[in-house]
């Protein structure tokens, strides 16, 4: 198994918690698990690493949605009523993309997300 996958998809959801302002000790510890947890998953089923990346990005909203959190919220339907984004496609892969849940309309690649503005710099 290709390790540089894994450090490769805890990079990009990094960089998307980081474009929001969401990488705090909470969701950086659950990447870091849901990491972990699907490095094991694959090893059982190596033709499905193509779905790693996505599948730990929805792990890591999970976690953000136990904390009380939406993340990552959605910034392109102006002034609509908060909405999250969601992965598509569903099963995370491959080359996963972040969607508007109320539109459907694609947002950015996983790892791509761009900043809130003004929003803070965790």
């Amino acid at each position: 198994m290709d390790h540089r996958l894994f450090l490769a998809v805890r990079a990009q959801v990094l960089a998307d918690l980081h474009a929001r302002g969401r990488a705090s000790v909470d969701l950086v510890s659950a990447l870091e698990d849901a990491v972990e947890a699907r490095r094991w998953w694959a090893e059982q089923w190596p033709e499905g690493e193509v779905y790693v990346a996505g599948l730990v990005a929805q792990d890591v909203q999970d976690a953000a949605v136990d904390a009380g959190e939406r993340w990552p919220v959605c910034r392109s339907c102006g002034e609509a009523p908060e909405h999250a984004l969601h992965i598509h496609p569903d099963l995370g892969g491959p080359d996963p993309v972040w969607v508007c849940e109320e539109s459907g309309v694609p947002v950015a690649g996983l790892g791509r997300l761009s900043p809130d503005p003004g929003g803070p710099t965790t």
